[in-house]
């Protein structure tokens, strides 16, 4: 594929199929369920909504968590496959992805630049900017802002922008694997 800029260096050869892309439902499940157990946080310990209550019950913290750990795991998993794509160098670990999370103030930054990243492979193996990385990052920076007002409605926002970038990313990844055609051969001169 012929591409300028240094993303298009060759990365290391893989053999055998890429790994999968995460699994989004699961997060869309775990929201669900935190969103219920917020209903029924909430009509237990009315508390809860004036504030009062500073820690929140095991059924409310625990799939709220679970969730928060299954989107950190999501973003390591997306890394992964960028880092399997033959022929393509992408400059981000799936460990440095996820680690650069827990850096105050710079994990705010960081949220955009990892999005920018497989927005370059993105927009670079579909010929056009398909991906928008600065309205998946906003969309995830207030996912999380959101989950300390609902943490159920922000982890469902959370993994809608996840799965932007799997959206996103799928054709991407076909056309980049798919085989370039090869121009003819011009005929020998006699």
């Amino acid at each position: 594929m012929d591409s300028s800029g240094a993303e298009t260096q060759a990365g290391p050869v893989r053999n055998g199929p890429l790994p999968p892309l995460p699994k989004i439902w699961i997060g869309y499940v775990l929201g669900i369920v935190t969103l219920v157990s917020e209903l029924v946080a909430v009509s237990l310990h009315p508390e809860i909504a004036n504030g009062a209550l500073m820690v929140p019950p095991l059924y409310l913290f625990l799939p709220a968590f679970i969730g928060a750990v299954y989107w950190f795991a999501c973003i390591y998993q997306y890394h992964v496959v960028m880092s399997h794509i033959p022929g393509w160098r992408h400059p981000i670990s799936p460990a440095k992805a996820v680690g650069f999370h827990f850096i105050p103030i710079y994990n705010v930054y960081w949220i955009f630049k990892w999005l920018q990243e497989i927005a370059r492979f993105v927009n670079s193996s579909l010929k056009r900017p398909a991906m928008r990385p600065l309205m998946a990052g906003g969309a995830i920076l207030v996912a999380l802002l959101l989950r300390f007002l609902d943490a159920g409605m922000g982890m469902l926002l959370l993994f809608l922008a996840t799965s932007y970038v799997s959206t996103c990313l799928r054709p991407a990844i076909a056309a980049f694997a798919a085989p370039q055609p090869v121009p003819p051969e011009p005929p020998p001169f006699s």
